[in-house]
């Protein structure tokens, strides 16, 4: 099948996918806009005037850029700074230091990648620093290429912003705040974020020295342009290698199911969005109870009645282990009865696994047995994966239904 050739082109069809694949990966992860902006232009010219002011006028801002996941938030930036690098006066002269919540989880970690984006390892040298803002200033001093009004500007990108308000006491973000309301070095702040209370988690130091430019990304596409830009996304260009590929490719492209696209099955039909939706519904973390050993499953349904009796209490090892002995007494069943330690160990997967997690607060001297933990399942993430749990004892899946504690 790989090796046939399809009409009009010397590509087999192998190649034809291999190709595809290709274009995708490059169109979808790399942010690439493949075609206009849909509903976002008035945003598009607000971000880059901002940032016109910055670069080209000396003027230092900050913003936040907010909008649901998949909104197009990292689309339009990416996109603003291409078109800003075009300028002739931005071509040389603008600086950009990319940081991410996930990733610079705290002020150190963020102030060591900042060193490394702006190249300046050798300037700080060995240098001993009183301060976080000590050390920042010192860096953006060493971007200065003479006056204060010829500083090289510096566009900082935080994304996921609101991980960097967890940060201890802020610093970073007030530092940041705080040299764009100078007039020292010219700096944009841009913040990216999906939650829209965020504003509500900085310090009141910190959000009087942010300038309340807000850029929100709400899509108000109805189904049909919905439709249309996947379509559009998922289409393949007429400079596609293969013309007669192409053409029924384009011809089969309504929605995304494009993982079940191989040599065998090129082209996507009605089965695979069925399977495609089935997966993007499936709830990851019942998923992981279809890996969990019987043992651990009776202890997960044990958590479940402890839960149900104590109306949501947190519990500990003993309590668990006391409602799995009531149901091994009932049930009179030697298959369950493992040993103390063996349970222990069934117990402390469960939290590596983040099915369970102790309660906040909580010394560490408690004893392992005693340490209080909480459940991060619900009945009905419990019960749909037991209805899939392979080859579940009957005696198990009728004591999770069970209202017997």
């Amino acid at each position: 099948m790989s090796k046939r050739k399809s009409r009009d082109s010397n590509l087999t069809i192998g190649e034809c996918i291999s190709k595809v694949h290709s274009i995708l990966r490059e169109r979808f992860c790399n942010h690439n806009c493949h075609g206009k902006r849909f509903g976002v232009e008035s945003q598009y010219q607000h971000l880059l005037e901002l940032l016109k002011r910055t670069v080209i006028h000396g003027e230092s801002n900050s913003a936040l850029i907010i909008g649901p996941r998949g909104s197009g938030k990292n689309m339009l930036l990416s996109d603003a700074l291409k078109e800003l690098v075009e300028i002739k006066q931005a071509k040389e002269n603008v600086l950009q230091v990319h940081l991410n919540g996930l990733l610079q989880t705290n002020d150190k970690i963020a102030l060591k990648e900042i060193t490394r984006q702006l190249c300046l390892e050798n300037v700080v040298g060995d240098k001993v620093f009183g301060s976080f803002a000590e050390n920042l200033a010192f860096l953006l001093e060493a971007l200065k290429k003479g006056d204060r009004t010829s500083s090289c500007p510096v566009i900082f990108v935080l994304d996921e912003f609101d991980l960097f308000a967890h940060h201890k006491n802020q610093t970073l973000l007030y530092n940041l705040f705080d040299i764009s309301q100078s007039a020292q070095t010219p700096v944009a702040v841009l913040g990216l974020t999906c939650r829209l209370d965020v504003l509500e988690l900085l310090e009141k130091r910190v959000k009087s020295r942010f300038s309340h430019r807000q850029i929100h990304l709400l899509n108000a596409f109805n189904f049909s342009q919905f439709l249309k830009i996947f379509q559009d996304q998922l289409s393949l260009s007429a400079e596609f290698p293969d013309t007669a590929f192409a053409e029924t490719w384009n011809q089969n492209t309504q929605m995304l199911a494009l993982s079940r696209v191989m040599i065998s099955h090129p082209l996507i039909d009605a089965a695979d969005l069925v399977e495609a939706s089935r997966l993007r519904s499936m709830d990851s973390k019942a998923n992981l109870l279809h890996g969990l050993s019987v043992l651990e499953i009776c202890l997960i349904i044990a958590m479940k009645h402890l839960h149900d009796i104590y109306d949501g209490e947190p519990f500990n090892f003993q309590m668990v282990q006391n409602e799995f002995q009531k149901f091994i007494q009932r049930k009179a069943h030697s298959a369950y009865n493992f040993e103390t330690p063996v349970v222990m160990k069934a117990f402390e997967h469960l939290h590596q696994l983040e099915l369970i997690k102790p309660m906040e607060g909580l010394s560490v001297r408690t004893q392992k047995e005693y340490r209080l933990m909480k459940l991060l399942l619900d009945n009905s993430q419990i019960m749909e994966a037991l209805q899939k749990y392979p080859n579940c004892p009957t005696d198990v899946r009728q004591w999770a239904t069970s209202s017997i504690s």
